[in-house]
């Protein structure tokens, strides 16, 4: 077979200019093939075009992608350490700029932006569109919705591009670039063709960027079970709040941390003087722990023990040393938290029930006080899961107490009991409720100031 650079290959035709001697000047070949090739009279560029085509197809997608408004997005006019935020939330926004950068230098697989509105999200898509544009390479942008109106006027008797041109031209394009998944209208059309979109790249192996406000398990599980595959995708959580407000009001209502002001590691009593020895060096290892995580707090701590042993007082003190470094810190009670949720669905509240809830699984340390006392009702169960998940997902900072995990559902607990991801501190003293210390001539009974919960 030959092809378009054979000096045997035909000219469509000639214009008697001397411009190309492949060619003659017209710009295109028709293939020297045998009859029966499936190939048999098809018409390509000539090599002379090639540079002409690619200019072509870089301003195509640049006019379908809009990002002619958008050339102000880029790398050097986003702020990775944001406004106002506190170290955690300026570091999670950090890291994700450092890899939407890396990303767009040298673009393989999938990378996905989960976040609230105005995180920034949007901003590093479009930088690393536009970056890949500065280098001459194409990126095309779109979001989602627009997308699916795009791909319907294909259909239109006034459309110059047929739909089967248009699919394909979006499908394959090198670098594709998705705003906004699971925004659009979620018709059985809308959904069959976004994972016909999702499924072609994915078996192709084409780089592609996902931005979304909406929980992973919310999307189509055809669409996410893509997006989370390791050998191919990451996902990147961004905790920041929105750019437009002012970055510091985070949740006061909810969190009662102020109640336990008093819960703090130097007014901890280790009751060495009342335990025995093994349930002592149980209590001093939990305090140990619990102080190591206050000061690097990462991933999930859990405190397991009965009601009493001082979990929960424990829990307060990481809560209020990470306060006293000016970063906000949520703690709650789950009962309470599921009842400020449920509340959000009445006509008097003034937070809507989305709002409360990316408030929550976006807290830059949670504290979940007295998991496994609420109602296990499937609502309750569903919204603890999603809660779970994502931070787990995110290995945002978790601190749970409760009393066992025998009661919890399965899903919860195969989190909970995670060794990669979850320290879990079992606490076998029992409750100082009722427990006087043995009264020694050689220990003298200490009044405790503060005892612990």
């Amino acid at each position: 077979m030959k092809n378009a650079n054979s000096s045997s290959a035909d000219p469509v035709g000639k214009n008697g200019n001397d411009t190309c001697p492949i060619c003659g000047g017209t710009g295109f070949l028709r293939l020297d093939l045998p009859v029966g090739h499936p190939d048999f009279g098809k018409i390509v560029p000539c090599e002379c075009r090639v540079e002409t085509v690619q200019e072509e197809k870089l301003a195509h997608l640049r006019q379908i992608s809009n990002l002619d408004k958008m050339g102000h997005l880029t790398f050097d006019s986003f702020r990775p350490e944001g406004f106002g935020l506190d170290p955690i939330r300026s570091q999670t926004l950090k890291m994700a700029y450092q890899q939407a950068l890396q990303f767009a230098e040298d673009p393989k697989g999938w990378i996905t932006f989960i976040g609230g509105y105005g995180c920034g999200k949007t901003h590093l898509a479009v930088a690393i569109a536009n970056y890949r544009l500065q280098q001459e390479k194409p990126a095309l942008f779109v979001v989602v919705p627009d997308l699916l109106d795009h791909l319907r006027a294909a259909f239109s008797p006034q459309s110059t591009t047929t739909y089967d041109e248009r699919f394909e031209q979006i499908r394959n394009a090198p670098l594709l670039i998705l705003d906004d998944l699971g925004t659009q209208s979620a018709t059985p059309w809308a959904q069959e063709k976004l994972f016909q979109l999702f499924n072609h790249r994915y078996n192709a192996r084409l780089a592609t960027v996902i931005t979304t406000n909406h929980k992973l398990e919310e999307i189509d599980p055809r669409i996410r079970s893509r997006m989370v595959d390791l050998d191919l995708a990451r996902i990147v959580h961004i905790t920041a709040p929105d750019f437009r407000g002012s970055g510091m009001e985070f949740m006061s209502e909810l969190s009662t941390l102020s109640q336990h002001s008093d819960k703090t590691f130097e007014t901890f009593d280790l009751r060495t003087h009342e335990l025995p020895r093994a349930q002592a060096e149980n209590l001093r290892q939990a305090y140990t722990i619990a102080k190591n995580y206050a000061a690097h707090p990462e991933d999930w701590i859990l405190f397991t023990g009965t009601y009493g042993c001082g979990k929960t007082h424990l829990a307060a003190a990481i809560a209020n040393h990470f306060a006293e470094q000016n970063q906000n810190a949520l703690f709650v009670v789950v009962p309470d938290l599921l009842d400020h949720l449920r509340a959000a669905f009445g006509p008097q509240s003034t937070t809507p029930y989305d709002k409360r809830f990316e408030e929550v699984r976006n807290a830059p340390l949670l504290v979940l006080d007295d998991l496994g006392t609420h109602s296990a009702t499937p609502w309750a169960e569903e919204k603890l899961y999603q809660l779970f998940n994502y931070r787990y997902n995110g290995r945002l900072p978790t601190v749970i107490t409760m009393a066992d995990t025998g009661q919890l559902a399965p899903r919860l607990k195969s989190r909970l009991l995670d060794v990669g991801r979850c320290t879990a501190i079992e606490i076998t003293a029992p409750s100082y409720r009722g427990t006087l210390p043995t009264k020694n001539k050689n220990r003298p009974y200490k009044k405790r100031k503060y005892p612990p919960r």
